[in-house]
């Protein structure tokens, strides 16, 4: 990263500090400076003015150029294709030594006189600009004839060369280095001039925008004219010293001198180029691995944070994009799609300024400073994003650095450097993290900040030490769960497997599985049996029982908790359940003749295992294990998470297992929050069974939420046990459902049993028109 002195000063009033100091803290506050350089003008290298320039009689190569010095008038042969008369520039006198064995004296060229040079750039130690010869102008201040270029501060500057680390992209900017030194140095930050030179029109008139998708990019497009616009001197000689000058592009070096002053990324886009029906059109989309693009019609010209436009010379009318991506979400997607990147991609990766209007306006000031046009206002897309706010206990702060920083002094650095610090008036600041400072993510990056403030050299050598703090992640949470699940199983009847991942993909396709895609599949399987990625584990623990089965173990109940894969390899985790054969063990207490197991015992024991869930008929069948009238969704806060049903009898027929019930549930879906307890009554409860006529077409649910709409304290639960029809109730069918009914406050009195009764049946009636049978 280079900058330097003078274009520093530009956004910190550095004039009382030297560049040694500067230096010095660039070091010590974690900007290690790699280099220092003088950019130095020769003595006796003056301004000039070209009063005429003609051919040279011997010579069609060479210019006859009679040149003003303010005190004199010379005349210099100049071979330089670029010279013309009515131009300042850079005149080496007789005398100047601009190098080793390179001092300027009287000559003669093809028998004419010359007594100077007019110079290029790299001849008086600038950046190279052109082949031809430098032409000045009143950028590097006012154009006095005969004054020494040594004596314009801009164009003799301290060159700074910078080695960041990859997480500090807020430092790739003239302004973030600046906004640095401001913070350490406690000097405010200069004011941004503002100055517009409209048009009168407004962006809409010629430009317009729209969006299709999600986009995660921050974007914001202003349209400007620059015909008239002529790029300063200094603003070329800057461009060329971070070697990004284009002889043949000034909207390319405009762009990249903005950029590199404030680190908002610009791209510009041609009117010309994205014309449809005369005005200037953009569309913001995906492209298919999940890049914001910037496309015109089906053509993409630029992906945001990966490529940018190509940027054609010449034209008059530009529309100029700001953008910001968040860099860890870009340089996940680089990494996982393998794209190609450009240039701007190391920049971007790294995080560059979020405040993209600070970047237009300084953009626009330029443009506007220099002859070029803005149209009016702006189109933008800007993602919300939530504020990132990290508690910083003082007394954990003080420990990691090992010496004591008051609260105050924490304050002070961390407003500093553009944190939000909130005193919560205790030894607690709840600090909010700059939208420029990604790489922030706990208190010992924010404990780091500090010590860089502060000065590492100022901090006491003591011995480490260490605190264990929690670490509780998604893994370790989901572990926590899967252990409470598997013990919850076991209580309840079921024994866990383990099987492979792998499975049959000719079972897969006979009972109606998806399997992965072709070109994702095994290449080369342990086993032809095992011979896909599995999509589900029904079907090994199908296999399970029949193979139990086969051995004399009639009865079996299993569970596992494992990955499956979608068709497009993708993991996921479920729990699956499957209970075969009798409801329990022979014994003296079913006379050794146990009954089969039932969907709704099943149902039970599943609910105990993974916690409260509704059933709901499923509405969609899509395998061959699911029976197609004893199933149900399996319901978590309204969202389909699985399913439970009966075997398919002709599946079990296959493996030859009697009644047998299957269950399968995404291991996300299950929550694993505390549990609470709650003041229970010390009165007796009362049941009371209730049988109504319901319509066959009527759900269940929906006398559920009838009777919850009630809001009854009495009524503790309710649970339909009992569902019975014949030929006399024709479309109607007799349902039982019993109640818990218990008071907190008091035993309940008959009244009370049948008053909440009765509002039970008036509820259903007015509702569902369901009467008591």
């Amino acid at each position: 990263m280079i900058i330097t002195r003078k274009w520093l000063q530009e956004f910190i009033d550095i004039s009382k500090i030297s560049t040694e100091d500067i230096c010095k803290t660039l070091n010590s506050i974690g900007l290690e400076v790699d280099s220092i350089d003088k950019m130095l003008i020769p003595n006796d290298v003056v301004v000039g003015y070209v009063i005429s320039k003609e051919r040279h009689p011997d010579a069609d190569k060479l210019n006859v150029c009679q040149v003003d010095l303010g005190s004199e008038q010379v005349q210099i042969v100049c071979g330089a294709k670029n010279v013309d008369a009515g131009q300042y520039v850079p005149i080496a006198k007789v005398g100047c030594v601009l190098g080793d064995d390179f001092k300027i004296k009287k000559a003669k060229l093809r028998g004419v006189e010359s007594l100077g040079m007019i110079c290029s750039t790299t001849e008086i130690g600038l950046p190279k600009l052109n082949d031809g010869i430098l032409v000045l102008d009143d950028s590097i201040g006012e154009l006095v004839l005969g004054k020494d270029l040594n004596e314009y501060p801009l164009l003799n500057d301290d060159i700074i060369e910078i080695e960041l680390t990859a997480n500090r992209g807020d430092c790739l900017s003239i302004y973030g280095v600046a906004r640095e030194l401001a913070a350490y140095y406690g000097i405010a930050m200069n004011d941004l001039e503002k100055e517009e030179n409209s048009n009168e029109l407004g962006i809409g008139q010629v430009f317009e925008l729209s969006y299709e998708g999600t986009i995660h990019s921050d974007l914001v497009y202003k349209a400007y004219d620059l015909i008239d616009f002529k790029m300063p001197m200094i603003t070329k000689l800057r461009v060329g010293l971070i070697d990004k000058f284009d002889e043949e592009n000034d909207t390319k070096n405009l762009l990249n001198y903005a950029t590199h002053s404030t680190g908002v990324i610009l791209n510009a886009y041609s009117k010309e180029n994205i014309l449809v029906e005369q005005k200037a059109n953009l569309k913001i989309s995906k492209d298919e691995n999940g890049f914001d693009v910037v496309k015109h019609g089906d053509t993409i010209m630029s992906t945001v944070g990966v490529s940018l436009n190509d940027t054609k010379p010449n034209d008059e009318k530009y529309v100029i994009e700001a953008s910001y991506i968040n860099p860890d979400l870009l340089s996940r997607k680089v990494f996982e799609t393998k794209v190609k990147t450009g240039e701007v991609y190391y920049r971007a990766s790294r995080g560059s300024e979020p405040d993209l209007d600070f970047g237009l306006e300084f953009l626009t000031n330029l443009i506007s400073k220099n002859n070029g046009l803005v149209y009016n206002s702006f189109k933008s897309n800007i993602e919300e994003k939530p504020e990132n706010t990290i508690d910083v206990s003082i007394e954990k702060v003080n420990l990691i650095i090992g010496q004591t920083v008051t609260k105050a002094e924490i304050e002070n650095i961390l407003s500093s450097l553009g944190f939000e610090v909130k005193d919560n008036n205790d030894e607690v600041l709840a600090v909010t993290i700059p939208k420029f400072r990604h790489d922030i993510v706990n208190i010992a990056d924010i404990t780091e900040e500090i010590v860089r403030m502060i000065g590492i050299d100022n901090i006491q050598a003591k011995p480490l030490k260490i605190d264990e703090v929690n670490r509780n992640n998604k893994t370790s949470d989901d572990l926590l769960k899967k252990n409470k699940l598997r013990f919850k199983a076991i209580e309840n009847g079921f024994y866990e497997t383990l099987t492979y991942v792998f499975s049959s993909k000719e079972n897969l396709e006979k009972y109606g599985f998806k399997t992965v895609k072709d070109e994702l599949e095994l290449i080369n399987p342990i086993v032809k049996e095992l011979n896909t990625y599995r999509t589900t584990i029904l079907l090994n623990l199908v296999e399970a029982c029949s193979h139990n089965f086969k051995n004399g173990i009639r009865s079996n109940a299993f569970f596992e908790i494992g990955t499956i894969f979608d068709e497009d390899r993708k993991e996921s985790k479920k729990i699956s359940f499957i209970q075969t054969g009798s409801i329990a063990q022979e014994d003296i207490t079913n006379s050794g003749k146990p009954a089969n197991i039932d969907f709704f015992t099943f149902a039970k024991k599943v609910l105990n295992t993974v916690g409260k869930f509704d059933l709901e008929p499923m509405k969609n069948i899509n395998n061959d294990f699911i029976h197609p009238y004893q199933n149900a969704d399996v319901i978590i806060d309204g969202k389909v998470v699985g399913y439970i049903s009966k075997l398919h009898p002709s599946v079990a027929e296959d493996y030859d297992l009697a009644d047998t019930f299957i269950a399968e549930i995404h291991f996300d879906a299950i929550k694993n929050d505390l549990v609470k307890t709650e003041k229970y009554s010390k009165f007796q409860s009362s049941k009371k069974d209730l049988s109504i006529l319901v319509n066959k077409n009527t759900q269940y649910r929906d006398i559920k939420n009838a009777i919850n709409s009630l809001d009854n304290e009495n009524i503790k639960q309710f649970n339909l046990i009992d569902v019975y029809s014949n030929e006399n109730l024709g479309e109607n069918e007799s349902i039982t459902i019993r109640f818990v009914l218990q008071n907190d406050n008091k035993t309940l009195e008959d009244k009370d049993i049948t008053s909440t009764m009765d509002s039970v049946l008036e509820v259903l009636n007015d509702k569902l028109n369901i009467q008591i049978r």
